[in-house]
């Protein structure tokens, strides 16, 4: 039955009895439309404000009616969560006496300098610093200098993210750029890093990417547009007013996003423009100050590619020619076009080639088969390769490739689900590894205490699903064990089986921890993400299920006792598998999720919609894409039956999953469904997609999502279930 303000429950805390507010009932405003002849009635799209770009940039601009929603909800959310409070401070103790407080990075060689960032014990946000290359032997901070101090400047801001850093060739500036509301809007700034004076240059609303010219008078960035798109590629000449800023390319389809990079020898700037599917790159030589953007190869629907230069030749990374899990070709720097691609590395079915570096003599490639990554070395002179991988049974593997183009040593970190990340120099010479740094965990951590394993569900359809697994060695599996299980499954995002501190806390509490490698990810090569997306998208949602019931059938957890996690594109997936299984999970964790798919893909004036359609279709213009989205849209799909316990979480200035979805989700959760529950949103009113930037202040929504799943293994919801 409904439970009114005057309903009590038992307290988990000590038996005492405590007061449970009713659930807030939004008000239903409703509105139609007619799309493909089919009516689509949304009650509550009142919760959009029509000014939601303005609240972007400014959350006080709310309209006041939405803000009393989102701050019931807020209060709602805390008083139901009250008797976990203790526990949630417990975990935060915990999680944060698994960080080293005052850790740094490895420094990296530049030149003269060796650059790096590090934490002062206590301190949200890092300093960014370097020290001469001559103290690369020494120990401590000898010639330290603090470039930039980002703890400082977050101070008395509500938020703050640093987002780029990057001094200038010449070693004498520092352009940065920093978010201040978590809407993803960077302003750049420039640093004397002689006198510690900031100068006059201030450009406003990019994306934060930097890259400087090789002369240091100028710099090169991505602006975003009006919808909020980065569609605009500009060079910002030192000295000189932002508004006078050289425009180098516009993109004029708003369905293709901009990103710039540079090749590993520091000789072109990438200006990268693509969409889910299909890839355009124009270069432009950074040894020539004037110089202006040269196309390499024309868009071509379905085909993506990435370049790396080296002497006189590109290598390019790409998908032509039918290599579906990617191959790398060749071409003249002086002659790219496709017509001149030839095979270096050729394509293998199942291998998906995921990343390439050139350094002096050599190409290096990140590639993934079987589930599992390796790193593969080809001396560009003999043709000889070598690898780096490991034995485990599931692990995460990356590089670093640093500053520089001439030399001898490749950077890569090293992780399992068990044990903490390695940070090693390869001597390409001699093959030799140098442990440069294993991560630490302050309050202790024994990898032997611990047991990763990899096992494999079977989907409806007979696809062999991975599972990568973490669980205390101790734990009797005998199917009583709760268990987290995370997935994402979209944009061809693999889930890497790499070392986490925060679910420790979970696993130390007898969890299993899991990881769905659905489809929809590259997981198991390219196939696997087109296997789960536009018409074969319901595949991301039947895979997670049956990852829930072979981790019950083989004893790992069981029905009922699995809380799923996911956000975003992977609060889509909570979404669907709480409408499509309710009864197989305890609790649904939903973190900023995209659950309103059907009305954001129908809306092209949201600033992410137009290069969505890759990814799920066109349903304004394609009926097929329109029925198959609204086949499976959370929202769309919520029907009057038992749900289980969900916890929705979003940020205000989130541009990338609007705060007004998870809060209609709610809204017709609790309007629709029989029994089950609670249905809880917690809004971070002063974040966006991210949550809070701090290292610390993020651990408190982390024991949030955490508290929420142990207590719903735990001591459950009864007194706080609504009709």
């Amino acid at each position: 039955m409904r439970l009114d303000q005057n309903s009590r429950s038992s307290s988990t805390a000590a038996g005492r009895r405590r007061r449970v507010p009713a659930p807030p009932r939004a008000q239903i405003r409703s509105t139609e439309k007619q799309i493909h002849g089919v009516t689509l009635r949304d009650d509550y799209d009142w919760l959009r404000a029509a000014n939601w770009k303005d609240v972007l940039r400014e959350p006080d601009v709310l309209p006041a009616d939405i803000r009393r929603y989102l701050e019931a909800e807020n209060a709602y959310c805390k008083a139901l969560m009250g008797p976990t409070r203790a526990l949630q401070k417990e975990l935060v103790k915990e999680m944060r006496g698994r960080i080293k407080e005052d850790d740094s990075s490895v420094p990296q060689p530049d030149g003269p300098f060796l650059y790096y960032s590090r934490y002062r014990k206590g301190a949200e946000h890092p300093l960014i610093c370097r020290k001469p290359r001559s103290k690369a032997d020494g120990s401590g901070r000898a010639g330290e200098q603090i470039m930039l101090d980002a703890d400082a400047l977050a101070d008395g801001k509500d938020f703050f993210d640093l987002g780029d850093a990057e001094h200038s060739p010449d070693h004498r500036l520092l352009a940065w750029s920093a978010d201040e509301a978590g809407s993803e809007l960077h302003t750049i700034h420039v640093r004397d890093l002689e006198t510690g004076g900031a100068l006059p240059d201030l450009v406003k609303d990019t994306t934060g990417e930097i890259i400087w010219a090789r002369d240091s008078r100028s710099f090169f960035y991505v602006a975003l547009d009006d919808d909020h798109r980065p569609s605009r590629v500009k060079r910002h000449r030192l000295g000189e007013p932002a508004e006078t800023d050289e425009l180098l390319h516009d993109e004029a389809d708003a369905g293709m996003f901009v990103d710039i990079d540079k090749t590993q020898s520091g000789r072109f700037l990438l200006i990268t423009i693509s969409d889910h599917e299909t890839s355009e790159t124009r270069i432009l030589d950074l040894d020539r100050p004037e110089a202006q953007p040269m196309l390499v190869a024309a868009r071509d629907p379905g085909r993506q590619y990435s370049i790396e230069h080296h002497g006189d030749v590109f290598a390019i990374l790409t998908n032509a020619d039918g290599a579906e899990d990617f191959k790398i070709v060749t071409a003249p720097v002086d002659a790219p076009d496709p017509a001149n691609w030839r095979d270096l590395i050729a394509h293998k079915q199942g291998r998906l080639i995921l990343d390439h570096i050139c350094l002096k003599g050599r190409l290096i490639r990140l590639e993934r088969e079987d589930g599992l990554p390796r790193i593969v070395i080809r001396d560009l002179s003999q043709g000889a390769e070598s690898s780096i991988a490991f034995d485990e049974e599931a692990y995460g593997l990356g590089m670093d490739a640093g500053y520089e183009f001439e030399t001898n040593t490749l950077r890569f970190i090293y992780a399992s689900m068990a044990r903490p990340a390695e940070t090693y120099d390869y001597d390409l010479d001699t093959s030799a590894r140098t442990l440069l740094k294993r991560q630490e965990v302050p309050s202790g951590h024994d990898p032997a205490s611990y047991k990763v394993r990899r096992i494999f569900a079977t989907a409806s359809d007979g696809a062999r699903v991975p599972i990568s697994i973490l669980h205390r060695a101790d734990l009797v599996l005998d199917g009583s064990a709760p268990c987290l299980l995370y997935g994402y499954g979209s944009y061809g995002s693999a889930m890497s089986a790499s070392f986490r501190t925060r679910p420790l806390s979970l696993v130390d509490r007898g969890f299993v921890y899991a990881i769905a490698h659905v489809r929809g990810g590259t997981d198991k090569g390219w196939r696997w993400y087109l296997d789960g997306k536009r018409e074969n998208k319901r595949n991301t949602f039947t895979d997670f299920i049956a990852v829930a019931e072979a981790l019950a059938d083989t004893g790992f957890t069981g029905r009922g006792r699995i809380v799923a996690e996911g956000g975003s594109a992977g609060g889509m997936l909570m979404g669907a598998a709480a409408n499509m299984a309710p009864e197989l999970f305890a609790g649904i964790v939903a973190e900023v999720p995209f659950v309103d798919v059907l009305n954001t893909i129908l809306d092209d004036t949201l600033p992410l919609t137009p290069p969505e359609w890759p990814e799920w279709g066109d349903p304004i213009r394609d009926a097929k894409a329109f029925e198959t989205i609204r086949s499976y849209s959370p929202y769309d799909n919520v029907t009057a039956q038992t749900y289980p316990p969900i916890l929705a979480m979003a940020g205000l200035t989130d541009p990338r999953v609007t705060y007004w979805e998870p809060a209609k989700w709610v809204a017709r959760l609790r309007a629709t469904m029989t029994g089950g529950g609670p249905v809880l949103l917690h809004t971070n009113m002063e974040a966006g997609h991210a949550g809070s930037a701090g290292r610390f202040d993020s651990l408190k929504e982390t024991a949030l999502a955490y508290a929420f799943a142990i207590h719903t293994v735990g001591e459950g919801w009864d007194a706080a279930k609504g009709d």
